[in-house]
């Protein structure tokens, strides 16, 4: 198994093409102080080398050496969770390109915020099927638009199937519940029957707002992650005119709180590390210690290669070139910063990069 996850980083070469990588100085064997290797969570998939959230992005994750791969889920009209970013597709597939469903562009309003486009709850599963997955966000990730066309968009149950052919966990994020909730597709039953159907139990379910997560607790004693911005409120919180906002829910008592109800936090690495008003990095924070205190799990969000997705302190090459802002940083020292500070694991948009870092944190000096 470890040479597998030793092997994993120049698999990502094989992969992804050309990564230019710098090896940072290994930091204390923070891990071995714990006990547990910090999980690598493939973000998306591979969302750095394949369109994130397809079966060619899980099955590239997983070939890179993640522990867990990441579907956030919506639902489809005939109430079928599917791996989308968000509801609104027009910019993960080819939707507006097909002129059979130009009637079906509309503007709604999910959470509190209007959006003009094509959503997957006004398409019954088998006209998903006919959609093809492409490239987000191409400016960033050229290399990634080669696959353009080649997938579809999965089902919830086909991404579990996939994680459990190989032995690896999910880690499913509910999006918009109480939008979902406000228009009869509730994502949690569905959800929890896929998991059950499957006796899938390496798993964490993860979610920005707080009282479908609640709800979560009271049906399973799967763990539950609470997702936490480094600005804004959870939008169950606003809807309800609560004035809290994730800064009041990572102070002791906050963190008190969650702890009643989950198993962890999932936290913007800002959270953790801030970053001055030019991305510089700043000192550490005592979020890690105080949630280790109240045995609530830390995985933080998320590990990009880009410069332009990097701190400062991280970025490679010359700021004059072109190709600057999409070129690869320093990913492996930003990685190792964060272990660093004691994080448990870690969603990485180039899982190859991850289980390089943690790989050598924990390497047995036998191997």
């Amino acid at each position: 198994m470890m040479i597998r996850k030793l092997a994993a980083g120049a698999l990502a070469v094989l992969m992804g093409g050309t990564v230019a990588v710098v090896l940072s100085q290994p930091t204390p064997a923070t891990a071995e102080r714990r006990g547990v290797a910090p999980l690598v969570i493939g973000h998306r998939g591979a969302s750095a080398h394949r369109p994130e959230h397809t079966l060619l992005s899980y099955e590239a994750a997983i070939a890179m050496g993640a522990d867990y791969i990441e579907p956030d889920l919506v639902a489809t009209k005939d109430h079928v969770l599917v791996a989308r970013h968000e509801n609104e597709i027009s910019g993960t597939t080819d939707v507006s390109a097909r002129t059979e469903f130009a009637d079906r562009r509309t503007t709604k309003t999910i959470d509190g915020r209007q959006v003009t486009g094509w959503f997957t709850e006004d398409f019954t599963l088998a006209e998903l099927r006919t959609l093809r997955a492409k490239e987000r966000v191409p400016d960033l990730r050229p290399d990634n638009a080669a696959f353009d066309g080649l997938a579809g968009v999965p089902t919830f149950e086909e991404v579990v199937q996939l994680a459990q052919r190989h032995g690896v966990g999910v880690y499913p994020e509910t999006k918009h519940p109480t939008y979902f909730d406000s228009i009869g597709l509730s994502l949690e039953e569905p959800l929890l029957e896929v998991l059950k159907e499957h006796r899938v139990r390496k798993v964490f379910i993860q979610s920005f707002e707080t009282a479908n997560l609640r709800d979560l607790r009271a049906k399973t004693r799967l763990p539950l992650i609470q997702l936490i911005t480094q600005g804004g409120a959870p939008y169950d919180w606003a809807a309800a005119g609560d004035s809290r906002t994730y800064d009041d829910m990572v102070k002791p008592e906050g963190l008190r709180q969650v702890a009643t109800y989950a198993d962890g936090i999932g936290v913007d690495t800002r959270r953790v590390i801030p970053v001055d008003a030019d991305g510089r990095l700043q000192q550490p924070t005592t979020l890690v210690a105080d949630a280790h205190r109240r045995r609530l799990k830390v995985h933080v969000w998320t590990v990009r290669n880009e410069n332009s997705q990097l701190p400062l302190d991280h970025r490679l090459g010359n700021p004059a070139s072109p190709v600057y802002q999409r070129a690869t940083g320093d990913v492996m020292g930003w990685l190792d910063r964060l272990l660093a500070e004691g994080v448990d694991g870690a969603f990485c948009d180039d899982p190859a990069m991850g289980r390089a870092v943690v790989a050598r944190q924990t390497a047995d000096p036998k191997l």
